[in-house]
């Protein structure tokens, strides 16, 4: 199959592609540094002829409220529009569990509205939401961190190694539409808290992090529900020691 990825430069996008490819598929690493804009336009309609899916990772450059809205909608509109008319037969796209269920979180309403213009199209549809990646660990430290405290939520978090959303996502790519969401989740539960105090001893981080129950995550006060999945999510195979391994090995 003709496969075009949107945001195939980025973490997820990057690894997608090189996943395809070895499954022998003709794969478009499609973003603007390879002349894909998806909020312009640009490039959009030439690199989806002949495509049969469009998987959409990409990221806003703003996660503040009122551009990253703009960022999922406009660039939602476009992609949507631009498959209608090449006649692609699948969309799938990376969102984020309980999206829905935070809506004081400006980058989750922008998510669900992203999610309702793939439901609202008349392209077959594919939404796999994930729970945080390992990989943001450092983000969300350095986000709540105040000289050398890093004061965070004790609620839940069930993070994933990016490689295995990667996974995930390259057997939704290949498979038949669901026309419905799925989930993808690590195999272990934790303490935000402690979970982000792990990651810092594990990089020789000297921070402390003190435990706030009221303290806010990228600008929401969390609860045990808010970063979990439901019942039966997918799961990854990665704990998060053989994670901190193989990033320990890589660097």
């Amino acid at each position: 199959m003709k496969i075009v990825v949107i945001g195939g430069s980025g973490l997820i996008g990057t690894k997608l592609v090189n996943n395809l490819r070895q499954l022998g598929h003709e794969v478009v690493a499609a973003s603007p540094r390879s002349g894909v804009n998806t909020i312009t336009g640009e490039g959009l309609a030439e690199a989806l002829v002949g495509a049969q899916v469009v998987v959409d990772v990409a990221n806003s450059p703003s996660f503040e409220d009122k551009p990253v809205l703009e960022f999922f909608e406009t660039s939602g509109r476009n992609l949507l529009a631009a498959e209608a008319t090449a006649g692609v037969g699948h969309h799938v796209a990376l969102s984020v569990v309980n999206a829905d269920g935070l809506p004081d979180s400006g980058y989750m309403r922008a998510k669900v509205a992203q999610e309702k213009l793939i439901k609202d199209s008349k392209i077959p549809y594919t939404i796999l939401r994930a729970t945080q990646f390992f990989e943001f660990l450092s983000g969300i430290a350095e986000s709540s961190t105040d000289g050398q405290t890093v004061r965070l939520s004790p609620a839940l978090v069930q993070p994933i190694a990016s490689d295995d959303v990667v996974t995930v996502l390259t057997d939704l790519t290949v498979e038949a539409p669901l026309n419905g969401t799925i989930e993808v989740a690590g195999p272990e539960k934790f303490r935000l808290d402690e979970l982000v105090q792990r990651f810092l001893i594990a990089n020789n981080d000297t921070r402390k992090v003190i435990t706030d129950i009221h303290a806010r995550y990228f600008g929401i006060e969390l609860n045990d529900r808010s970063l979990t999945p439901s019942d039966k999510p997918r799961v990854g195979a990665t704990n998060f020691d053989l994670w901190l391994d193989r990033q320990a090995k890589a660097a």
